[in-house]
């Protein structure tokens, strides 16, 4: 058989996947090459590699979807191998085939597996004929009640995309045509199939590792119930509470699946478990799957260098896999909002860092000072722990979460802590529908402090606008102020000594003792904080009436209180061109943004008006909606497509549209003017008969 030494590798990818693959390809000595879009030249991925080649243009459609262009950089580059990593043309099978026919090593399956695995409807086909256990196809057209609640789905592609539930039979064919656009838009494959939705369901798979010398490897299970928009948010490995005979089935069905279609590489068999345990098979992913990492912490693995043995013609080092160790749990960390449908967000990362424990992984694909685009999937990072125990395992990713320094735009990572301390998840009650059930509270304004940490942010700005300054005139360092030490600073006579004059806090106040105010927005939750404090001549700022808080040290970056006599350290990053400070404690993390003293009329919009939660491009409006089109509240009037996600802009009162500015194709700023509705007036109060 041949043997295709990799030497120089190409990854047809970005952000995590390709940083993920260079450091397996660091650790073998392969040279790594890069592709990169106009958006992303600056980015980690490009940053990390060896060599790295241009695709002109933003838009995926232009750049990491142009097969023939990743070739033709793979060949420029000197490659002789091409990872796909996942998503994108992963899962191409003509992109497959002409990797292999430009001469180069193609790290995945057959191109055959790929086609017949391709299309969900072919490949549960195929899966029957294997003896794999499935759901029952549901034709549209002759669906009654009885067939709800249904489950529509794209049959090329995957990633949620073009997947609506069903449970009203007057909204199914709204719905079939909003998922066969949205799978037409992601995948250049309109095609859309139904089968029965099952309440409840554990969203369980099991990886596959096979290579050409007929040994196929099933690598234990993992559970990917905790999704949002039918995307995985949070997985684990092993799934937990299967029995020994369900946990068996899955391995054989897997294996079963796998060896239907010759399969080699890295792959997963994805089922539905319902809440009887009865099992049936969702699809295959030839490919790397994102939480990958938790079979390997489990099983000692590294997947990629199995990808890579297996396509160099090896075969699997043993003809059965190792024996799993302990549990892990993986959270992805999103540039999104959960409590406001989960928009995604934009802007620059100041920091993303998360601390260093054994049992602890990082897979980034940003670090601080990136900046995170409209143009593609608002995941920054993965954070994966690994443990003896399922709770050990949880805990120590919750923890690390907490502790983690994340500043810039809103990410989810509130929503992972939490949901990794929800008593359901500790419960492993899981299924599908975490989301729609606990979401609410799970987004709800926490038990944290952020007043205090209000107050943290307003004193270490106080020394932060004078400390500088001092420091220039004394030739210190701005160490951090201690009552004492800023005593003895402006202690009086300083001034006919030659000394530094006072310190003045504040920009309102000419007297330095009394009180200066300072107010703060916090976010996302917009929940505003006034904060008193007050700088004697003799002393260190100090809060003004608050019993209870005394200061112990404030330093620019650092402020230490006493709260009830407990010591407490606030650890303190400002974002100056936002005029947004971030507060970090070892219990929970605040973003603040300073509110001027006065309100500037011209923030203001009009009543009604309709703005972009996030920049992205109008992909449609509603059907007959123009000016003068009367609304009801809630309805969906406007459609945005923003980091591979579709949202919906709905009316926010019953009335009528006044204006409508959203163009479909047009791509708008975050803020931008879309349309505005003039509610309706309120009815009258009808008078109370009188006898």
């Amino acid at each position: 058989m041949r043997r295709d030494v990799i030497h120089s590798l190409l990854v047809a990818n970005r952000g995590e996947i390709a940083c993920r693959v260079f450091r397996t390809c660091r650790d073998l000595g392969i040279t790594t090459v890069a592709v990169y879009s106009d958006a992303d030249a600056d980015a980690l991925h490009v940053r990390e590699a060896d060599l790295a080649v241009r695709l002109p243009g933003a838009a995926p459609a232009d750049t990491y979807l142009c097969g023939d262009l990743v070739v033709a950089a793979a060949l420029a580059a000197g490659a002789d191998a091409v990872h796909p990593g996942y998503g994108f043309l992963s899962e191409n099978a003509a992109f497959a085939a002409a990797v292999q026919e430009a001469g180069l090593v193609w790290v995945g399956p057959p191109v055959k597996a790929i086609e017949l695995m391709a299309s969900k409807t072919r490949a549960k086909e195929l899966m029957a004929g294997a003896g794999v256990p499935l759901l029952a196809p549901v034709d549209p057209a002759t669906a009654g009640e009885d067939d709800l609640p249904l489950l529509l789905k794209a049959a090329a592609g995957g990633g949620g995309r073009g997947m609506r539930v069903v449970r009203e039979l007057v909204a199914l064919p709204s719905e079939l045509q909003a998922a066969s656009a949205e799978a037409a838009s992601a995948f250049g494959d309109g095609e859309v199939f139904a089968e029965p939705y099952v309440e409840r369901g554990r969203h369980v798979e099991v990886q596959v590792m096979a290579d050409a010398h007929d040994t196929v490897w099933a690598l234990g299970t993992r559970d990917c119930s905790l999704q949002r928009r039918h995307q995985k948010v949070i997985e684990e490995a092993p799934a937990p509470g299967l029995d020994d005979s369900l946990r068996e089935r899955l391995h054989e069905a897997a294996v079963a699946a796998a060896r239907a279609v010759g399969y080699r590489g890295a792959g997963t068999v994805e089922f539905l478990v319902s809440a009887e345990g009865r099992p049936y098979f969702l699809e295959m992913n030839t490919r790397l799957q994102v939480e990958h990492p938790v079979t390997e912490a489990v099983f000692g693995l590294d997947l990629v260098a199995l990808q890579l043995r297996v396509a160099e013609g090896e075969p699997l080092p043993q003809p059965m896999p190792p024996q799993p160790s302990g549990h892990a749990v993986e959270a992805r960390l999103y540039a999104e909002d959960p409590a406001r449908d989960w928009q995604p967000q934009t802007g620059t990362l100041l920091a993303l860092e998360v601390p260093d424990a054994p049992g602890l992984r990082l897979d980034a694909g940003y670090t601080g000072g990136d900046t995170i685009g409209v143009h593609y999937d608002p995941m920054l990072a993965k954070v994966i722990a690994h443990a003896p125990t399922r709770p050990e395992a949880v805990r120590l990713l919750a923890r690390a979460l907490e502790r983690a320094r994340i500043h810039g735009p809103v990410t989810n990572r509130d929503l992972l802590v939490r949901s990794l301390r929800h008593p359901d998840f500790a419960a492993a009650r899981l299924d599908t529908g975490f989301y729609d059930r606990h979401l609410a509270g799970l987004t709800a304004p926490g038990p944290g402090d952020p007043a205090t940490a209000a107050l943290a942010a307003a004193l270490a700005e106080a020394v932060r606008r004078t400390a500088p300054a001092q420091a220039a005139r004394t030739g210190a360092r701005a160490e951090a102020v201690r009552p004492a030490a800023l005593a003895e600073a402006v202690r009086p006579g300083a001034l006919a000594a030659g000394g530094p004059p006072p310190v003045r806090f504040g920009a309102w106040r000419n007297v330095p003792s009394g009180p200066q105010r300072k107010r703060y927005r916090g976010e996302p939750d917009g929940a505003e904080h006034e904060v008193a404090y007050r700088t004697p001549r003799t002393g260190a700022p100090e809060p003004y009436d608050a019993p209870g808080v005394r200061v112990l040290a404030v330093r620019p970056d650092r402020v230490t209180l006493e709260l009830d006599g407990v010591t407490r350290h606030f650890t303190t990053t400002v974002d100056p061109d936002a005029d947004r400070v971030y507060v970090d404690t070892p219990g929970a993390s605040y973003t603040f943004t300073a509110l001027p003293r006065f309100t500037d009329p011209a923030t203001h919009t009009a009543p009604g008006s309709l703005l972009a939660p996030m920049p992205g491009t109008v992909v449609r409006v509603a059907d007959g909606l123009a000016a003068g089109a009367a609304v009801e509240a809630g309805q969906p009037l406007i459609w945005l497509e923003a980091m591979k996600m579709e949202h919906r802009i709905l009316a926010p009162a019953s009335g009528t549209l006044t204006a409508l500015h959203a163009v479909p194709g047009h791509q708008v700023e975050v803020g931008a003017l879309l349309a505005v509705v003039q509610e309706d007036p309120a009815p009258a109060p009808v008078p109370e008969e009188t006898a």
